[in-house]
């Protein structure tokens, strides 16, 4: 009702994006009055810390400088640590609004930059004592996951926690929820990789992980170009290396070649391109039953939109496609990094696409390794001018020079199908398989299941009404038959 209220960009925003009305609802249990309500207080909080124009230049440097709050590395199920080094912090009325935004820049800037994934929370209490206890610092930082960020809290992991501070963490759980309470987890060095595994904890938690913090520039995921296209051919896969390879050589000397036999093996990459053509999202290919998802981004579609699905070590799928489109009118350099070079190999992992056309990318695993959740895969594109050249060297200095604001970068997560018959984007039955059951399957499922409770419930509690008026009315009977004896026994004596 009062536009002044809001900032007009989250406004269109929640009138475009379904995807942010449904965490809303989620993290509510569909309860529209109390969504409402965590929309308006979260828009008015998100304009009164101006959320959407928060940046590195308008925060003070040495806030990033001290390293009390960043992002790095993640817990066993693939999502990412937002760590808050305790012993960084002290209080400071006058700087406690600046330590805000720079909690509200984190998270909005890892919001848009990987699609609102869930975070988990670190607070690394290691070194730390009375001085540094801050418990409005901390409470504003519950609070955005509770009241202002919605669905995007796994879990709190609280690592050696003083005794001093029992008190403290006391007052905290009474400002979280049940929901909230359940995801703290206190923990020491013992039982921290329970939740993260050693190769993202520091040595002083007991991990292996010689990251250490420095700004400039943002903490960010270490993508690292592969080690070659074809990668080392060991016995495990030899025999199958060789048709990969040859098929690759079709695909970038003929694109057209290429793309026919796409269309031979699978008919669905065709529909999607047409379907872009067309601007539509979504195609049903055979044997899904998911629409395979699409980014659209804008120099290059590429799909599958945020997952790639490999097999489990069991059921030894290695091997995921990526379809890139060129939508511009010019040719686009690309290429393709990850965080883990040494398990994968990536072909092509640097070339180009002509205007108008598409290209698969084939990701392999070396033989003897398994995908992880915590592998990441960073797709990088920019426009190049006609007259350019696309050969190694060109492309080579082409990426020395091209400005940063000009490079489109999507990520892309890898998922670990555990089934005995995985469903995965695979080239090993000439066909896409898309899973069965991806994130927003599983969130209508939940939805579905607690409107299906809803209903249980409400029947539960009329089919008690019902038996307590079937008793009470039982006992009224009762009671006027026993009056109804006794007068005519009265009456006869």
């Amino acid at each position: 009702d009062k536009s002044d209220k809001y900032d007009s960009r989250d406004v269109e925003r929640l009138q475009q994006d379904d995807k942010w009305v449904e965490n809303y609802l989620i993290w509510r249990h569909d309860v529209v009055d109390d969504t409402l309500k965590m929309i308006d207080e979260s828009f008015q909080w998100r304009k009164e810390y101006t959320v959407n124009d928060l940046s590195e230049s308008v925060l003070p440097k040495w806030l990033f400088e001290i390293g009390a709050l960043f992002l790095h590395g993640y817990d066993k199920e693939g999502y990412k640590l937002f760590w808050f080094k305790v012993k960084h912090h002290t209080r400071d009325p006058k700087q406690q609004l600046d330590k805000k935004k720079l909690v509200a820049f984190w998270l909005e800037h890892y919001a848009k930059r990987d699609h609102g994934k869930p975070l988990t929370v670190v607070f690394d209490m290691a070194e730390t004592g009375i001085s540094h206890i801050d418990l409005d610092f901390v409470r504003f930082i519950v609070n955005c996951f509770t009241d202002y960020y919605p669905n995007f809290l796994t879990k709190i992991v609280i690592f050696e926690m003083p005794w001093i501070m029992n008190a403290a963490f006391k007052i905290v759980k009474g400002w979280l929820g049940p929901d909230a309470i359940s995801m703290l987890k206190f923990t020491n060095k013992n039982d921290v990789q329970e939740y993260i595994s050693r190769e993202y904890l520091p040595p002083h938690m007991g991990g292996t992980d010689s990251f250490k913090y420095s700004y400039p520039p943002l903490v960010d995921d270490d993508f690292q170009t592969p080690l070659c296209e074809n990668g080392p051919i060991t016995s495990e896969d030899e025999h199958e290396s060789k048709e990969e390879i040859d098929a690759d050589t079709k695909e970038t000397g003929e694109l057209n070649e290429a793309q026919n036999l796409n269309q031979k093996k699978m008919n669905s990459i065709e529909q999607i391109s047409k379907s872009e053509e067309t601007d539509k999202t979504e195609v049903k290919p055979k044997n899904a039953k998911k629409a395979l998802t699409t980014f659209k981004g804008p120099l290059l579609h590429i799909s599958p939109a945020e997952e790639l699905y490999f097999g489990s070590k069991e059921t030894g799928e290695k091997k995921c496609l990526i379809v890139l489109t060129n939508v511009t009118k010019n040719v686009v350099a690309f290429k393709v990094r990850t965080t883990a070079p040494e398990k994968y190999r990536v072909k092509p992992s640097n070339s180009s696409c002509e205007p108008g056309t598409s290209l698969d990318i084939i990701i392999s695993l070396h033989g003897g390794f398994a995908a992880s959740l915590q592998d990441r895969f960073l797709i990088m594109a920019a426009e190049m001018d006609q007259s350019s050249g696309a050969g190694v060297p060109e492309l080579t200095q082409f990426w020395k020079e091209v400005p940063r604001t000009k490079v489109m970068e999507h990520r892309l997560r890898c998922h670990v199908i555990e089934s005995s018959k995985p469903s995965s984007l695979t080239l090993k039955d000439n066909a896409f398989n898309i899973p069965a059951k991806t994130n927003e399957d599983l969130h209508i499922q939940l939805t579905h299941l607690l409107q299906i409770n809803k209903r249980l419930e409400e029947q539960m509690n009329r089919c008690l009404w019902f038996q307590q008026l079937s008793v009470v009315l039982s006992l009224l009977s009762v009671t006027v038959a026993a009056f109804c004896f006794y007068l005519a026994y009265a009456q006869r004596s």
